[in-house]
């Protein structure tokens, strides 16, 4: 098994693909008893992930490993918590993340960011005769700030001296952004009182330092505030720019998805034009259905996240027979998933976003366990309608104003690694005519 793993490492989700179904959709690893390696069982099930996810949901946290391996960068908060600790952070945060000065705050910030950084950047290389670019890089850094992209080439498995160096630096930011984002806070309520209007843009750090301050016994010092800022970046940052770059490659491989996406636009924005990214707002955004249902089948394809990891607590029996033992490592292959023909059928490996489109042309529910890019259950993403808002407000607005064009002949493989990420992107940017 080890060495078969081994020699199809490069293609390893397309490989665990096959073999599960070759399985059935469920089996068991054991590592050699000389090795490190422990023993788990992986799926693609979707009545077994049901009952991980929600059914039994108390008996599969993290895991001990899991914590460990991930203190130090994640530290305490909603991503390497269990139980109690876990259900206390996840509640805070679904309260602000829900508010509408949140949804206030994001649009404006993702609307600054096209108007100002992303597409004059692509206006401008559009305007050059030949010009490849790397897609994926750029999307990364539009939605990363600047000091954080940098530091991401430092954050490499096996380099150890360089992750501490990273470390250092992305604490020393946050800790500095904590800091500043209290003393604005502090100069504001002084300025006007306590009685300040909640209903104003806010940020997500000013409202979680807010939110700290009245919860103290959540709040032991600023390392929490950290913590829970660094785990919404890592949440949010490589799962848009993956399913961003996804998105695109597949769009412009597909012209007849293209050109109903830019049919969509002109339908529901005819007289804004010229003025597309203003108007662009939450409400309207529902509207597009068609692109909504776009970005569903690349996230079904290329899940950000391919892979989620659990951990027993007590002794189970999955759904299809299979026997767990207490502290036994389960994992569910989110890729295998979207390619299983149990779920999605024959057509499965087809890039067909009129799945996703009932006869009365909205979108089809699909139950989380079957649909699993936002994981499932109690434990699904707090951010799967902010993600939606922001890859719809990108693809839009740069779909609106350019055609991207993949460079043939390059391979498009992902690579190994926590996100689904690419090993880049390469393509020709034009202006569109509308």
């Amino acid at each position: 098994m080890i060495p078969s793993v081994l020699h199809n490492l490069s293609n390893i989700h397309d490989f665990v693909t096959l073999g599960l179904k070759h399985h059935g959709g469920t089996s068991e690893f054991k590592g050699p008893w000389f090795t490190n390696i422990a023993n788990f069982i992986i799926t693609s099930d979707p009545m077994n992930v049901h009952h991980i996810t929600s059914k039994n949901f108390t008996n599969y946290g993290k895991g001990s490993d899991f914590h460990e391996i991930f203190f130090e960068v994640l530290g305490l908060a909603i991503s390497n918590l269990d139980s109690n600790e876990w259900k206390q952070e996840r509640t805070l945060l679904h309260s602000l993340l829900k508010r509408k000065s949140f949804e206030t705050s994001l649009q404006q910030n993702i609307q600054k960011k096209l108007e100002n950084c992303l597409l004059p950047f692509l206006e401008h290389q559009a305007s050059k005769s030949v010009q490849v670019l790397d897609l994926e890089d750029i999307l990364e850094r539009h939605y990363i700030p600047k000091h954080l992209w940098k530091l991401q080439k430092w954050l490499q498995i096996g380099q150890e001296k360089k992750n501490k160096v990273a470390l250092e630096n992305l604490n020393k930011f946050l800790f500095n952004c904590i800091i500043y984002s209290k003393g604005v806070e502090e100069k504001r309520r002084l300025r006007s009182g306590e009685n300040v209007d909640e209903s104003h843009s806010l940020g997500l750090l000013k409202a979680l330092i807010k939110e700290g301050s009245r919860k103290e016994e959540m709040v032991e010092n600023e390392k929490y505030i950290r913590d829970t800022a660094l785990n919404l970046l890592v949440a949010g940052n490589g799962t848009i720019t993956s399913g961003l770059s996804w998105f695109f490659r597949l769009v412009s491989t597909h012209p007849n998805v293209e050109a109903k996406i830019i049919e969509e636009i002109k339908d529901n924005f005819p007289t804004q034009e010229d003025n597309l990214i203003n108007n662009l707002n939450v409400e309207k955004l529902d509207k597009l259905v068609y692109l909504h249902g776009v970005i569903c089948e690349a996230l079904r394809l290329y899940p950000p996240i391919p892979f989620e990891h659990k951990c027993s607590i007590k002794s189970d029996i999955l759904p299809s027979g299979v026997r767990v033992k207490p502290n036994t490592k389960l994992i569910y292959s989110l890729y295998a998933m979207g390619r299983m023909e149990q779920i999605w059928g024959e057509d499965c490996l087809e890039f067909k976003p009129e799945r996703w489109i009932s006869n009365t042309g909205k979108i089809k529910h699909v139950p989380s366990y079957k649909f699993i890019a936002f994981n499932a259950g109690p434990r699904s993403c707090l951010g799967k309608d902010i993600s939606f808002v922001q890859m719809k407000m990108v693809a839009a607005a740069v779909l609106w104003k350019f055609h991207i064009q993949v460079v043939e002949g390059q391979s498009i493989t992902p690579r190994i690694s926590m996100v689904l990420r690419m090993e880049g992107l390469k393509v020709n940017v034009s202006k569109r005519s509308i």
